[in-house]
């Protein structure tokens, strides 16, 4: 199906009294050839539970309804939300949509017994973080993720250990996911236009993904707020729980400890947490 055009999205917001609110990220898709790229990189299928996070004006989950997918979707606007409620009739009966915020329901509605599952998001550039940790701390991971996001954010998923765009949410995503494929989105695909462009980051779950213990994410984070730093330096002053052992843990693991947080690859990370105490 074609999107929205401009001037289509234009009148039907002011048929709803609804001005996009720019905090909330409300940049509407327009361009069709964007909604059937997400589709492809999704590898949508009739078989496919999709959580689609904020709707919007429907026109990327009438796409994946018509692809034969199952759609749990959530969405913060109230007005938007009581348009898609309408609009349930025509679209289908595998469309559930959940009122609310994504940080409060990040699968939206989605029942806690289905475990294959896509994502499929247009994230705003003030949750895509928070939210992003929030789906590597679920139960279950979902099979992959087909993220739009601000350039800026999916270089930051994307960076590799050793550039400075290397941060905490770097290590925890790639603990789990393997990036798969990337797409540049013009601003010119949104109305109304945001002030940077966008990218779609297709990601695929590894087949052993690795989940960070809260406690060691609450460290990572801790070390890379002051990444100008030395690791060593940071662990012994630092008062969390699991300093110590990391500074003993430093040498079994092969890391120097003049090393900085974004010198440090994934899967050096993890190895550091699951090394016990030396005096264990």
């Amino acid at each position: 199906m074609s999107p929205l055009s401009p001037s289509d999205t234009r009148s039907l917001l002011d048929q709803l009294e609804h001005h996009p609110v720019r905090k909330l990220g409300q940049n509407f898709l327009i361009d069709g050839n964007i909604v059937r790229k997400s589709l492809e990189l999704a590898r949508i299928s009739s078989e496919d539970t999709v959580v689609e996070v904020g709707p919007g004006l429907g026109t990327l989950t009438r796409a994946l309804l018509e692809s034969g997918a199952t759609v749990y979707a959530v969405e913060k606007d109230k007005r938007l939300a009581a348009y898609l409620e309408t609009q349930k009739k025509n679209l289908s009966e595998r469309f559930h949509l959940r009122n609310g915020d994504a940080m409060e329901f990040p699968l939206a509605d989605l029942p806690s017994e289905i475990v294959d599952f896509k994502i499929v998001a247009n994230l705003p550039y003030a949750i895509s973080t928070p939210w992003l940790e929030s789906v590597l701390s679920s139960e279950s991971l979902p099979i992959s993720m087909t993220l739009m996001l601000q350039k800026e954010a999916a270089q930051r998923y994307a960076a590799k250990a050793g550039t400075k765009q290397f941060g905490n949410i770097s290590v925890f995503l790639h603990a789990a996911y393997e990036i798969s494929n990337t797409f540049n989105v013009k601003a010119q695909c949104f109305y109304p236009k945001p002030d940077v462009d966008s990218t779609l980051l297709y990601l695929v779950r590894r087949e052993k993904p690795y989940r960070f213990p809260h406690d060691a994410r609450g460290l990572i984070r801790e070390l890379f707020q002051q990444r100008r730093k030395q690791i060593r330096t940071i662990l012994r002053k630092s008062e969390h729980s699991l300093a110590e052992s990391w500074v003993m843990n430093l040498e079994e693991v092969g890391l120097s400890p003049t090393l900085r947080a974004e010198q440090i690859a994934t899967e050096d990370w993890i190895q550091l947490v699951e090394t016990k105490k030396l005096s264990d």
